[in-house]
């Protein structure tokens, strides 16, 4: 790309400045677990979160300013506006799952919420909750109380953050539903323009950022199946690794289910046939 300047790498995207105003952001089809890259990649992984970040993009940009400008024809790059990013992740949970579950079980208390007692895994919670992490650069993100999270942004950019995320989650949660799917939790990545104006970025409601649940499978009091990267977090962990780099190859059967994991989730949220999302992937924005 002679028009653009590599600026850094993530963990699953390459970020390229084209000007002083425009960055482009790149899904590679890496696929990471426990905050590590694992060395088997997921073929066409990065169009899956480049198309529904799109779609939902699109769809929010009521709700909160966002940061896409446009799709390029690869289907896994995205240009978008230069934020300041915000040093938080922000995780909105509708159901009790994952290190939420954990740490439920541990205290009753997710990220400094008490919630009321007798809850069982994978229990709908009464309202959803923003639970936010550090955002790390290295290792695992770190859970943060309302307080810890205010020392970092802000009290009113918080509150901001809050309302936004919460109102995002509810409304993605009603539209998915309508398609058969249940979002039990999600990740957000917030920046700021160049006004002081709240910007959302990165990706949103992708199997990557999400807990994707099978709506006719759900059943509380046991983990559930799903549409993300929980499939592949399950087979890791069944291999007996620590969790720690490098992490396991995945087997064939394992890249095959998860792609066509991803893929349905796609299809089934865009109501679009992901060829034709190949073939002209601005068919998302519209």
């Amino acid at each position: 790309m002679p028009d653009a300047v590599h600026v850094g790498s993530g963990k699953v995207r390459e970020l390229y400045a084209l000007d002083d105003e425009r960055l482009l952001l790149v899904a590679s089809d890496r696929i990471s677990t426990f905050d590590v890259v694992l060395p088997t990649e997921i073929p066409d992984k990065g169009r899956v979160l480049t198309g529904l970040s799109g779609f939902w993009f699109t769809r929010t940009h009521g709700l909160c300013s966002n940061h896409l400008l446009g799709l390029r024809a690869d289907g896994r790059s995205t240009e978008c506006r230069r934020l300041e990013m915000l040093p938080l992740e922000c995780v909105v949970r509708g159901y009790l799952s994952g290190s939420g579950w954990t740490a439920y079980r541990e205290s009753g208390v997710v990220c400094g919420i008490e919630l009321r007692k007798g809850l069982v895994e994978s229990d709908r919670l009464d309202e959803p909750i923003l639970t936010p992490t550090t955002k790390a650069t290295t290792g695992h993100d770190e859970p943060l109380t309302h307080a810890q999270a205010a020392e970092l942004v802000g009290e009113e950019r918080l509150n901001g953050v809050e309302q936004a995320s919460i109102e995002l989650y509810r409304f993605a949660s009603d539209y998915a539903a309508t398609r058969g799917i249940l979002i039990a939790d999600t990740k957000f990545e917030f920046g700021v323009d160049e006004k002081g104006r709240l910007v959302l970025a990165d990706e949103i409601f992708t199997p990557d950022s999400s807990r994707f649940w099978p709506a006719d499978e759900y059943e509380a009091g046991r983990g559930q199946a799903s549409f993300d990267k929980q499939y592949v977090r399950d087979y890791a962990a069944s291999l007996g690794w620590d969790k720690t780099y490098p992490g396991p190859e995945l087997s064939e059967e394992v890249v095959a289910g998860t792609r066509a994991r991803y893929v349905e989730a796609f299809e089934r949220l865009t109501e679009i046939r992901f060829d034709d999302y190949l073939a002209d992937p601005e068919v998302v924005l519209r």
